[in-house]
């Protein structure tokens, strides 16, 4: 199954040291990193910093447009009232079908504020479980995950071919 996670961490360095984390998991096949992104948003930042590892050099542009959808663009919308909503839509044109919904584009916007990170995924034959227990003590929320097959293709068709 493949799944777009959202792992969200209570401090601006969280989410770097979960990637560690995440990669050692990736070594001993509790996971198969499709893609993944860095969010950091230290306190004293206006907007926080979303780095992209291209973890496929061959489809590296494809998921930098999605990082950047989601770590960049998103990060610009108003955090209140109705603007909020009126850009959330706008954002979600880009992403629809691909199991990312509005609500969770809200959520991703409302909850990463500044003094937090997370870290972004995409991912195949994962434990989800085991692959949070490893996270555990790490002050880290999921915000979203699996996706039907009918959006994984719709992912993997928008983001991940170059």
């Amino acid at each position: 199954m493949t799944a777009f996670t959202v792992w969200k961490f209570e401090d601006p360095d969280g989410a770097e040291r979960a990637e560690k984390v995440l990669m050692s998991a990736q070594t001993e096949g509790l996971v198969t990193i499709v893609d993944h992104a860095v969010v950091t948003w230290p306190e004293s930042a206006d907007k926080p910093d979303t780095r992209h590892k291209r973890d496929s050099a061959s489809r590296g542009a494809g998921w930098g447009a999605l990082w950047g959808i989601l770590g960049g663009a998103l990060f610009m919308v108003p955090i209140a009232g109705a603007a909020l909503g009126a850009g959330i839509g706008a954002i979600a044109k880009a992403t629809d079908g691909t199991g990312i919904t509005k609500d969770d584009l809200a959520r991703i916007r409302t909850e990463i504020v500044p003094g937090t990170s997370a870290l972004f995924l995409v991912t195949e034959n994962a434990d989800l479980d085991r692959l949070g227990e490893r996270f555990h003590g790490r002050d880290s929320t999921l915000i979203s995950t699996n996706l039907t097959p009918a959006e994984r293709e719709t992912l993997l068709d928008t983001f991940g071919h170059a």
